[in-house]
């Protein structure tokens, strides 16, 4: 917890909302001034996170598997509302209850297409206790500046390493504050559909007339829930993220440039690839590795870019074979696509990974 008192003064407000056994968290929160909230479920947790956050708070949650479900309706809600939010999904074996002490990355399709109706929200995804820490005061800013929830897609695995964190002075992290209006009141307009971020927000109480609704809405948030009005409102919530993609869009990669096979891989998967493709070197192979940082917007033009020149790119992760869908899409048909996909429970074997690259390369 000296993330918060790292990252976030005693001003500018921070209430996480947890369902589990955060103890740890319980304890530091007020002793840097946050406030810890023990919510009955986790749909009381996302709804909690949206009052905090009109309140003129940085709010969190954390939460995995079925809980994640569980908020997805008020995840929509808030990607409506444009409200600012964090969520940490430590992902594990499913579905249902499936397997809660083991490890997965089923949830990536889930985090982007769960709640209904067409939005966008950004994803990132840790690899390390390092980038759990740096991920999370990204995820902040971002989710600050777009207005919009970000989730960290981090993993059972990843979730309980023990590994050297540090944690810069306060002074040297940037933390993009809460840009709350203060205008003249006849001029408040909390949605601007600009497809633009840093649009402020209106702290409730304030003396603001506003309204904030999950129906479709005008700039003051009054419900106007036409077709037309859908169209702006849709468009919006899309582009802010979609035309702002290569500015919020993270990758890693490692000689992608000549390579005949391009490794593709998040989390925890990502360390795993490491020993595979420096053994297929070994051998002769020329592989580069692509590390997913963003998950969503998904990398489209660097997949785009790097297919046709590699012969193929292979997609190892704990699920069933999802990610890898979205790199045959932007692959085209111009580059063999191979699916290394391990259904949950445990991390691949390295060597399962290098029988890929040898197929690839074939």
């Amino acid at each position: 917890m000296r993330l918060l008192k790292a990252g976030w003064q005693r001003d500018a407000g921070f209430l996480p909302a947890i369902r589990s056994r955060p103890r740890r968290f319980a304890e530091r929160a007020p002793e840097v001034g946050a406030m810890f909230i023990q919510m009955e479920d986790e749909i009381a947790s996302i709804a909690a996170l949206i009052g905090g956050a009109w309140a003129g708070q940085k709010v969190m949650t954390v939460t995995c598997g079925p809980g994640f479900s569980l908020m997805t309706e008020n995840l929509g809600l808030a990607c409506m509302t444009e409200t600012p939010m964090v969520i940490a999904n430590v992902q594990r074996a499913g579905p249902s209850t499936g397997s809660p002490t083991l490890t997965a990355q089923q949830d990536m399709m889930q985090a982007r297409y769960g709640p209904h109706g067409d939005n966008m929200i950004i994803a990132l995804c840790p690899d390390s206790p390092q980038e759990c820490f740096d991920l999370t005061i990204e995820a902040f800013n971002l989710s600050e500046f777009y207005r919009v929830p970000v989730i960290i897609l981090t993993d059972e695995t990843v979730g309980h390493m023990h590994e050297k964190v540090v944690i810069p002075p306060a002074d040297q992290i940037q933390v993009v504050p809460r840009n709350n209006y203060s205008g003249p009141k006849e001029n408040c307009r909390p949605f601007k559909f600009n497809s633009q971020g840093g649009n402020p927000m209106v702290r409730a109480g304030d003396g603001y007339n506003f309204h904030i609704t999950g129906l479709v809405h005008n700039e003051k948030g009054y419900p106007a829930a036409n077709a037309e009005q859908g169209k702006v409102v849709v468009t919006h919530l899309m582009e802010k993220i979609n035309s702002n993609a290569d500015k919020i869009i993270r990758l890693e990669e490692d000689q992608t440039e000549g390579a005949d096979v391009v490794v593709v891989s998040y989390g925890i998967t990502s360390r795993i690839a490491v020993k595979a493709i420096q053994d297929a070197r070994k051998e002769g192979i020329k592989v580069g590795g692509l590390r997913l940082i963003t998950i969503w917007p998904f990398c489209e033009k660097r997949i785009a870019e790097l297919a046709g020149k590699a012969k193929a790119f292979v997609v190892p992760e704990i699920n069933y074979g999802q990610m890898v869908k979205e790199v045959e899409r932007c692959a085209g048909g111009r580059s063999k696509v191979i699916s290394v996909n391990h259904c949950g429970g445990a991390v691949h074997e390295p060597q399962v990974i290098l029988d890929a690259i040898r197929k690839a390369n074939q």
